[in-house]
Order: structure tokens, then C-alpha cells, then sequence
């Protein structure tokens, strides 16, 4: 049972993908957060311009939202060349890539998202494109087929991933530069949040309203954002426009999102393994089985925001609730005592949703 998410790391649709570009940096000083990496892709531009070469290649993994792609916007936009994108699944056979490798001028950044899941024998093709900027092309097919080198621009491979284990040790070695993002401190979304709300022109009641905001928003700077609209809504219905405390409150407090960050379908997939599963461990098909969801969905886009909190543990006999998860939901698994039956002072039809 999918489920749109006000709290996802992924973007919920193109319209929402087009709003967010107005409040992306355009510039390595205008980008909050992730300073190791910054100074780092500082240091290589700098060089590369100076040497009037491309860039190194460069890898970037982590969860969603974190800022892969405005990431590879900002490095063109440095760089003063054109960015061409595309993705893994969109490169289906050998000549798609070749196709978008052609159109490529010297110096310009092809950024692949998702990466690790282009297909090996597309995979294949774009080893010497990245290590020589050739390409060999096959011509006819049986017995007449025969191939020719194409040399291409040279160009900057930008690859991004949500799943770095999945790129090929190949693939993995030619990039010059690699490197995680991390999930954004509550300080680094609080500035984000606050130059976000001039881009949108918000009248905030002082800079610290954000700051629950922030806190709430999952350490994702594509949340954080898209929390801000929702409040800018609310404001403009019940207070004039005006952000204050109160209205953030009441406006996460209408998407069901709480001191944590937690939505509705968090704070269910915890009450079902501290009650029907006695807190656990469990194993992570049978939590899915009970709540009519994916096995897989669990695992990518509900399981890494609760670890990363310490609300759940995964062991080897399967998924465990913490003490502070179960202290947070106001519930104790049967083996742990008992305490308050309340999940959430919420309508019965919010947990229908689920």
C-alpha cells in the first residue's frame, strides 16, 4: 500500500521538484552544511579551472533529499558549463549512453542519478569514457559486426546513489573523488529554513520559530522545505500571514508529525512491534505482513530515520524496539511492563490512513 508522505526524503511530485529549485543554491558559498565535502570540491575545482581541465569524477551516496543533484548543479554552475542529466534505469542499452556522451562539450558535467542501477552492459561503455574519453562503438551485428572508437570532450561523471553497496568495484575505483552526505544538524537546517523563508518571502515572527522546525524535519533539507510551504499555507489561513511558534506547531500538528519527526505511519510501525510483537525482535516480513506494506519500503524509506533516533535496533533474531522509542510512544511491550496504552492524541481516522 503506497502512502504519499509529508515527511519523505523523496520528491513527491514534478510540481514539487519545480518549487524546490527556487530555494537551491546556485553557488558553493551559498551551500549549507556538508563542510568536509564542500572544501574538498572547492579545492578540485579551484584546481581544475586553473589547469583548464574537467573536473575528477565524482561519486556522491547517501539517502535522498540530502542534495545530491543540486550538489552536481552548483559544481557546473561553478565550473561555467553545462550540465546534462539523466539516470541509471533511463540508460536501458549501450546507445543511450553513447547518445547523451556525443551531445557533451569540453569541460560540461554529466550527472547519472542512481547510478547503481545502470545496467552492466551499459556499465561496460562507459569505463573508457571515463578513464580515456573514448567510446567504442559496434556497427551490424554476426559476422559483418565491427566496431570503431569514438573520441568524446572531455567531460566530469557525476554519479549519485541512495545505495553505495550496489556500485560495482569497477565502476566504484574510476571515480577520482567519492564521498557520503550526511544528514543535515538541526543548526544547518535552521539557516536553510531561514534563507529558504526569504526566498519564499515569509513574515517571520522572529528567526527562533524555525528552530521546532528544523528539529522535526529529519536531518533533510527537502523536508525542512516542504514543512515550510505547509506552515507558509497555514499561516496565511489562521494568522495573516504571520509565522509564530504556535502556527508551526499547529501546522505539523495537522500533518501528524510530532516532537520527533515521527508520522503517522512511523509511530504505527513501532506500536505494532511493541504490542502485537511484544517489542521484538521481529523479523521485518511479518512487521510488514501486519501493516500491509512493503517489505522493502520499511527497509528504505520508514526503518533509516528510526535507527538513526535510536528508536529501533536490528539484530539478528530481527527488528527491536529501543527504551527511548517506547518511552517516546508512551507504550511498554508486555515482557517490559505496563504503561500508558496511547500511541498518539490523534482521530482514529489519522491511524486509517496508515
Amino acid at each position: 500500500m503506497a502512502v504519499q508522505r509529508t515527511v519523505s526524503a523523496q520528491s513527491l511530485s514534478p510540481t514539487e521538484e519545480q518549487a524546490n529549485w527556487s530555494l537551491r543554491p546556485q553557488l558553493l558559498d551559498e551551500y549549507i552544511g556538508q563542510s568536509r565535502l564542500i572544501e574538498r570540491l572547492r579545492i578540485a575545482l579551484q584546481a581544475a579551472q586553473i589547469r583548464k581541465e574537467p573536473m575528477e569524477h565524482l561519486l556522491l551516496f547517501g539517502p535522498p533529499g540530502l542534495g545530491k543533484t543540486t550538489l552536481a548543479h552548483v559544481i557546473a554552475h561553478e565550473l561555467g558549463t553545462r550540465l546534462h542529466t539523466t539516470s541509471g534505469p533511463a540508460l536501458t542499452k549501450p546507445g543511450d549512453l553513447v547518445s547523451t556522451l556525443t551531445r557533451i562539450e569540453p569541460r560540461d558535467v554529466l550527472f547519472i542519478d542512481e547510478i547503481h542501477r545502470m545496467p552492466a552492459a551499459v556499465e561496460e561503455y562507459i569505463y573508457p569514457a571515463m578513464e580515456d574519453f573514448k567510446v567504442d562503438v559496434m556497427v551490424d551485428s554476426g559476422m559483418h559486426a565491427r566496431s570503431f572508437t569514438m573520441n568524446l570532450k572531455p567531460f566530469t561523471l557525476i554519479g549519485a546513489t541512495t545505495r553505495a553497496g550496489l556500485v560495482s568495484g569497477p565502476l566504484r575505483s574510476r571515480f577520482g573523488i567519492s564521498s557520503q552526505l550526511d544528514f543535515y544538524s538541526d543548526a544547518d537546517l535552521h539557516v536553510i529554513a531561514k534563507r529558504s523563508a526569504r526566498l519564499l518571502t515569509l513574515n517571520l515572527d522572529n528567526d527562533n520559530v524555525l528552530h521546532g522546525l528544523a528539529h522535526r524535519s529529519r536531518g533533510t533539507p527537502r523536508i525542512i522545505n516542504r514543512l515550510l510551504r505547509r506552515v507558509r499555507d497555514y499561516a496565511l489561513v489562521h494568522n495573516n500571514g504571520v509565522v509564530d511558534t504556535a502556527v508551526v506547531d499547529a501546522a505539523l500538528k495537522l500533518e501528524s508529525i510530532d516532537d520527533l519527526g515521527l508520522d503517522n505511519l512511523d509511530r504505527m510501525y513501532l506500536k505494532i512491534i511493541a504490542t502485537v510483537y511484544d517489542g521484538g525482535p521481529v523479523g521485518l516480513e511479518a512487521v510488514a505482513a501486519t501493516l500491509n506494506e512493503d517489505a522493502g519500503t520499511l527497509e528504505d524509506v520508514v526503518e533509516p530515520y528510526l535507527l538513526k533516533m535510536g528508536l529501533l535496533a536490528r539484530t539478528r533474531r530481527g527488528r527491536q524496539l529501543t527504551a527511548q522509542a517506547q518511552e517516546h510512544l508512551q507504550l511498554r511491550s508486555t515482557r517490559l511492563g505496563t504503561s500508558k496504552p496511547a500511541l498518539f492524541d490523534q482521530d482514529q481516522s489519522e491511524n486509517d490512513e496508515v
